[in-house]
């Protein structure tokens, strides 16, 4: 029991520095890079058989164990839970600027047009109504509504072309 310890002990002296570095390096978290160096030396021990000096280079072993532990934690669930922080993220805050930009665009360009093209347009596609629908809130037959919508339509593009918003 002794001479593990000992081993152990040889091995974390000799090499957990350069091997913590390698592994931040990899990770670049140091806390996760504590751990999976103490899990390859922890391979180690209980491999000392792949530590024998004809076998190649200790710090090569501990290292090719360290990488496949860091590749095994990218890819296992483990590595997609929530870290932990100690700040508090930011609150998120939609950006209404455009929204509010493109409201104002379409209002400006409506206001250029006549006021039963605007009727229209307000009825079937702001309220939602259908033709028959709009029709009948408007007093007008349901053709009129359909050829209203259409150069109602046409309008609106022109506006925006003018305004410069549209090609």
């Amino acid at each position: 029991m002794e001479a593990d310890e000992a081993l152990v002990r040889a091995l974390h002296d000799e090499h957990a520095g350069a091997l913590w570095g390698y592994v931040v390096s990899l990770t670049g978290d140091r806390a996760s890079a504590h751990d999976i160096v103490q899990e390859t030396l922890l391979r180690a021990w209980r491999h000392p058989q792949a530590l024998e000096p004809g076998r190649g280079s200790t710090r090569g072993w501990l290292f090719t164990v360290a990488k496949r532990l860091v590749i095994d934690d990218w890819r296992s669930a483990r590595h997609r839970r929530e870290a932990v922080t100690d700040q508090v993220p930011d609150r998120v805050v939609a950006d209404e600027s455009e929204a509010a930009l493109q409201s104002w665009v379409v209002a400006q360009a409506l206001a250029r047009l006549s006021p039963e093209h605007r009727a229209v347009l307000r009825e079937c596609y702001f309220l939602g109504r259908s033709v028959a629908e709009a029709a009948r809130v408007l007093g007008v037959p349901e053709g009129t509504v359909k050829s209203r919508t259409h150069y109602a339509l046409m309008n609106l593009r022109l506006a925006l072309q003018e305004m410069g918003v549209t090609r």
